[in-house]
């Protein structure tokens, strides 16, 4: 097996990383990664693709109020992922995954890590969306530098440990169903009418703030998101993920442009895993960049 500069190094993750549809096109930035999806339940009917395999039913089924669930992958998608890697003469793969708090996927990565064909170095990048979809495309650009396993796999680490995610959550019905608020019921009360502001700390999605309207409430995402993205230094890329609302994720990111100096902003629907929980209308942000020193 060859090592170092000489080794062949590939780049797996999952759905939830949301990268936008046209990056994963040929040559797009993210075709190189192999992306195994996530299954996302409506009733009886199991979902496991993205986009438009998975958005349209998604969104009759949240309008319905009808039963949604989400469920990690099971190994056997990782130890199929990572054996035909292993065919195709790869020395190695650096796998990025959604928050362990948030979901079992890291784990079953990790089960078919242990008794993969070749070295696994498996990522829990405690947190979502482009936020874990940059930490990604790091563990791919290195590897393409020519770095080692090792050296590609804390890429991806420092890129997500170096990520923010912002979500502005118009109703709290979907997360309250699936019992994603039951940490914050004392902080939120009964009041599930209220718009709300949650963030990503230490890998587990927390409320940050609260407001009556939505205007406030999207005014306030993009003073935070402002104020992040001006808290770092070199380059910086945000990422408004919609579902739902895609013209107004649309005119945020414009106005998120206009508002910072960051090197790209980019539109991708919300990873359908996401989505299931934050419900439609959900609009929410990843920055990715190098906090400032004097931070």
């Amino acid at each position: 097996m060859r090592t170092g500069a000489s080794a062949r190094i590939a780049v797996v993750t999952d759905s939830a990383a949301g990268f936008p549809p046209a990056w994963r096109e040929t040559g797009g930035a993210a075709e190189a990664v192999r992306v195994v999806a996530l299954p996302v339940l409506v009733g009886n009917d199991i979902l496991t693709g993205e986009h438009d395999d998975v958005t349209a039913p998604l969104m009759l089924a949240l309008a319905a109020g009808s039963d949604v669930r989400t469920s990690r992958p099971s190994p056997g998608q990782f130890d199929r992922a990572y054996g035909h890697l292993a065919e195709q003469g790869y020395d190695g793969v650096v796998s990025v995954h959604l928050s362990g708090l948030l979901s079992g996927t890291v784990e079953a990565a990790r089960m078919a890590a242990a008794r993969a064909a070749l070295p696994v170095e498996v990522i829990d990048t405690r947190t979502a969306g482009m936020a874990q979809g940059r930490a990604a495309l790091a563990a791919l650009d290195a590897a393409r530098g020519g770095a080692d396993l090792q050296s590609a796999a804390a890429a991806a680490a420092m890129t997500a440990r170096d990520s923010s995610l912002y979500f502005y959550v118009p109703s709290l019905e979907q997360l309250r169903r699936g019992g994603r608020i039951t940490a914050a019921a004392g902080w939120l009360g009964t009041l599930l009418s209220v718009r709300v502001i949650l963030h990503v700390r230490s890998g587990a999605l927390v409320p940050l703030e609260r407001m009556r309207s939505a205007e406030r409430g999207l005014q306030r995402l993009e003073e935070l998101v402002v104020a992040d993205a001006g808290a770092r230094a070199g380059q910086v890329h945000l990422t408004v993920h919609h579902f739902g609302n895609e013209d107004e994720a649309l005119s945020l990111a414009e106005r998120l442009g206009a508002a910072t100096d960051a090197t790209s902003v980019s539109c991708a629907p919300c990873p359908a895993v996401l989505a299931a929980h934050a419900g439609l209308g959900v609009v929410a942000v990843t920055i990715s960049g190098v906090r400032s020193r004097a931070e």
